[in-house]
C-alpha cells in the first residue's frame, strides 16, 4: 500500500531529482524520493547496529581484567622489545 504525501524540496534538490528522472535513472520524482528514504533507513539501521555492537564490546571489556598503569607499561615495553628482537634491533 502506498501513501500520498506532500514533500517540499529545495530548488537544487528538485533540479537534481528531475535530472535523475530525465537521465532515465528513475521513472519518477516519487521513485527518487522513495530511494532516498530507503537509503536513509538503511543508513540508520546500520548505525544502530554499529552502536549496539560497540555497546556490547564495551560491556564485555568492562567485565574483563584491568591492568594497572605499571602492568600496562611493562607489557608495552616487553612487546616493543620482542618486535625489536624480531627485526634484529
Amino acid at each position: 500500500m502506498t501513501v500520498k504525501a506532500s514533500v517540499s524540496l529545495s530548488p537544487q534538490q528538485e533540479e537534481f531529482a528531475r535530472k535523475l528522472v530525465e537521465d532515465g535513472h528513475f521513472p519518477s520524482l516519487a521513485a527518487v524520493v522513495e530511494r532516498g528514504l530507503d537509503l536513509v533507513r538503511e543508513e540508520t539501521e546500520m548505525r544502530e547496529e554499529d552502536q549496539e555492537a560497540l555497546r556490547a564490546l564495551l560491556l564485555r571489556r568492562m567485565e574483563g581484567p584491568f591492568l594497572s598503569e605499571e602492568e600496562s607499561r611493562v607489557q608495552i615495553e616487553e612487546m616493543i622489545a620482542r618486535k625489536k628482537a624480531e627485526y634484529g634491533l
